[in-house]
């Protein structure tokens, strides 16, 4: 690669970190995402810093926290916020979106050359209408080097194969989105993620979920065709993640480990060695806005983040020892404030919402799978602690990740981890301090409480 490289930057929407085969999952429903993993980087342990899209992807698009960029739900950005495209025209950058255009607000600020929003590319789900709008941006893009940013709306509800299809989009809607290159079936399923019961309704919702995560992957597939055909690939920072976990109970709009774990995949040819594995560094997305710079020779404006350069290019294996993750509100602009701190052993987690009273309600508690939670849970008592649990939380939450990765026990209440439990809140503590988070108060009066 000669020059400044290009940067295609993929976003899926609502996908599981573990979906890929590259990262644990089924080997058969992400063969790009393989692909494009085993050409370049893949980070074991990325965190988006909020677990639902619209603040998810502004707090990346700025390098800020959601509370110090003005977005912790389904807001704009403060208008004295840096945001990337920005810089990144300074430069000399021609920038470019294909879907989730309104997910980044205002979106006048963006200044993109060329933006589709996701009624035109089959409601975000059709491959073919991705790389065709692909095509229009490059070509007009001369000998500029680029920055598109192309979000899949898949694996976000309606799932394929889903009853509730009509819920969300009208007929003439789904007429316009192709079916995936492969349907799963429940029986093809071969293991639901490990924090949700193996419910038949459960199965069957993720089965769907999984058909939606394959046709993610062929936009996937279908972009990376483009920049082949083109003749660009080898001038091409290719970057591929998920803004949050998928949309069933215990993952989207909470703060555990699945809920802001992502598929964090890098390729970049000539830099990044093909199979890298980033493997005990903790990264936050909050990252890629100093490292979009720092490729492009952009001038990063003040932000939370770090380059992931030197770790891409093996300069150097340190970057962060844990990770803090956060949550402010539901698409239904219901506030629930939680933090969390996760290291390579536990994960803490601080409900600020959670008093007795308040119930939880949020997307991820749509569809089959919580309801199928609830009927069973009927005659089944663990599983009715798990759903009570789910509706009302505790202040605290705390998780020994190696033996119980699924968050299912918390040991906030056993006094043999009474140091663990300090240690966890300390470390929340001098974060909250650091970026002026105005819960700061409430979690000092909690503890006191």
């Amino acid at each position: 690669m000669t020059g400044r490289p290009n940067i295609l930057f993929i976003t899926a929407d609502d996908m599981e970190g573990t979906t890929p085969g590259a990262f644990g999952g089924q080997n058969d429903v992400t063969p790009a995402l393989d692909a494009l993993a085993a050409s370049g980087a893949v980070f074991e342990r990325a965190h988006v810093p909020i677990a639902v899209c619209q603040p998810s992807r502004s707090a990346m698009m700025t390098g800020r926290w959601p509370h110090r960029n003005g977005a912790e739900g389904f807001e704009p950005i403060d208008d004295d916020v840096p945001v990337l495209t920005r810089l990144l025209a300074d430069v000399g950058y021609r920038a470019g979106i294909l879907g989730k255009v309104t997910h980044l607000q205002p979106v006048e600020r963006f200044e993109w050359d060329h933006a589709v929003d996701m009624a035109e590319l089959g409601m975000g789900r059709d491959p073919d209408r991705y790389a065709e709008e692909m095509r229009a941006f490059l070509e007009g893009a001369d000998d500029e080097p680029w920055f598109l940013m192309l979000n899949a709306h898949d694996p976000h509800r309606p799932f394929h194969g889903a009853e509730d299809v009509g819920r969300f989009f009208s007929d003439q809607q789904q007429e316009g989105i192709p079916s995936p290159s492969r349907i799963f079936s429940p029986g093809e399923a071969e293991s639901v993620p490990g924090y949700l019961p193996d419910l038949p309704e459960v199965r069957r919702e993720y089965a769907q979920y999984l058909s939606s995560a394959r046709r993610c992957d062929d936009v996937v597939a279908a972009a990376l065709r483009v920049l082949e055909d083109t003749g660009t690939s080898e001038d091409t920072v290719v970057v591929f993640l998920s803004d949050n976990g998928m949309a069933f109970p215990f993952s989207k709009a909470n703060c555990y480990l699945q809920s802001t774990r992502t598929p964090l995949i890098v390729r970049w040819p000539g830099s990044v060695a093909p199979g890298t594995r980033v493997e005990s560094a903790f990264v936050s997305m909050l990252d890629l806005f100093a490292t979009f710079c720092d490729i492009t020779g952009a001038t990063a404006t003040p932000n939370d983040g770090s380059s992931l350069v030197p770790l891409l290019t093996g300069t150097t294996e340190q970057h962060r020892d844990h990770v803090v993750t956060v949550f402010h509100e539901t698409a239904a602009k219901k506030r629930y404030e939680m933090r969390c701190v996760q290291d390579g052993t536990h994960g803490y987690i601080w409900n600020g919402w959670a008093d007795g009273e308040t119930e939880y309600r949020a997307e991820n508690m749509i569809g089959l799978t919580w309801n199928a939670m609830v009927e069973a849970a009927r005659d089944d008592t663990d599983l009715a602690s798990r759903v009570a649990f789910y509706q009302s939380r505790r202040t605290e939450e705390l998780y020994e990740l190696v033996d119980d990765p699924h968050a299912l026990h918390d040991l906030s209440g056993d006094p043999n981890v009474r140091p663990v439990l300090t240690g966890m809140r300390e470390a929340l503590r001098a974060w909250m301090v650091e970026t002026a988070d105005p819960q700061l108060a409430a979690f000092d009066a909690s503890l006191r409480g």
